[in-house]
């Protein structure tokens, strides 16, 4: 089972050499940079890519497939619990390269087909992950060609397990569920690491947070989901940020995390959501005014005024 103990990222993948860590029975899970991708299935058995992570790491899932499940192995799909940039990054690439469809809820699909881009991230709720939101990719992607709907109990290469409707950071937001052994796959409907603080985002130390707050479009969706998954009273947790977590306080700390869940105290979907449908965003709440560029742009011309005035050329020499 997974050994945890508060280490650090950096710590964890010293320690475990293995492209892949065993989180649980038949699951397997790769770091890359702070997103995470998940493998479920056995050596020598249908398996199934859960997320692609950031662009321009295919190799790096691949070379970990390889490792795990053996030379020239593919997957029967590739699900994707949303199409955000740093969880669908690959997916194209993957999908391609092993001639395999990639899988999303339909309300998640106007995004992976270029029909619509998501609804802008909100980087005036405060913190770390907000802060950064501001220089984060937004396009859609396009994969109409690969991309098809999940269909109820509908999961390739994973027998027993079951995918759950969990909207709220997106439309179509979706989480995977064994009740077997009550393995939570829970993509970023709430995350393992605190991504508000940038301590919590530097060290990745194990908490249970919000995840990715800048992109949830509906905070009460979102409390909602979380309260689900809370109910499913998970032995084993994989997030998509954050080092999973196993241990017996697991389905308390769950319950305790679900009650106390609350959106920021101010931004722009915390009064109102995002209003999307079947063809992508229909309507959206006013943005608030967003500190940060202006405080950038009065610096900027706080400094050319004092160059042009002089202000800031350096005192003359003294002549000797």
């Amino acid at each position: 089972m997974l050994e945890t103990g508060g280490r650090n990222r950096h710590d964890y993948k010293i320690k475990h050499m293995n492209p892949t860590t065993r989180i649980a029975p038949d699951v397997g899970w790769l770091p890359i940079s702070f997103v995470n991708v998940y493998f479920v299935g056995r050596a020598g058995g249908p398996w199934l890519l859960v997320d692609t992570g950031l662009a321009g790491r295919a190799s790096q899932i691949i070379a970990a497939a390889e490792a795990r499940f053996g030379a020239g192995t593919r997957p029967e799909a590739i699900v994707l619990t949303h199409g955000h940039f740093d969880h669908a990054g690959n997916a194209a690439e993957l999908s391609e390269k092993w001639e395999v469809p990639i899988y999303a809820h339909r309300m998640e699909l106007p995004y992976l087909t270029g029909r619509s881009s998501y609804p802008p991230p909100d980087p005036t709720i405060g913190g770390a992950i907000a802060f950064l939101s501001r220089f984060m990719p937004s396009k859609p992607y396009d994969f109409t060609a690969q991309v098809r709907e999940l269909q109820p109990n509908e999961l390739p290469g994973a027998p027993g397990w079951e995918w759950l409707p969990t909207p709220g950071h997106s439309p179509g937001h979706i989480s995977l569920f064994r009740p077997s052994d009550r393995v939570l796959l829970a993509g970023d409907a709430f995350a393992t690491m605190n991504m508000d603080s940038w301590t919590g985002l530097i060290t990745g130390k194990q908490v249970l947070a919000r995840a990715g707050a800048p992109f949830n479009m509906d905070w009460d969706a979102t409390r909602s989901s979380v309260r689900q998954l809370a109910k499913l009273r998970p032995n084993v947790v994989g997030c998509g940020h954050g080092i999973p977590m196993s241990d017996p306080e697991l389905p308390s700390r769950m319950a305790r995390f679900a009650d106390r869940f609350r959106a920021p105290r101010r931004g722009r979907y915390v009064r109102a959501a995002a209003r999307t449908d079947e063809s992508g965003v229909v309507a959206l709440p006013r943005p608030p005014v967003d500190p940060v560029p202006f405080a950038t742009v009065a610096t900027l011309v706080a400094v050319g005024i004092a160059l042009g005035a002089g202000v800031l050329d350096p005192p003359p020499r003294r002549r000797r």
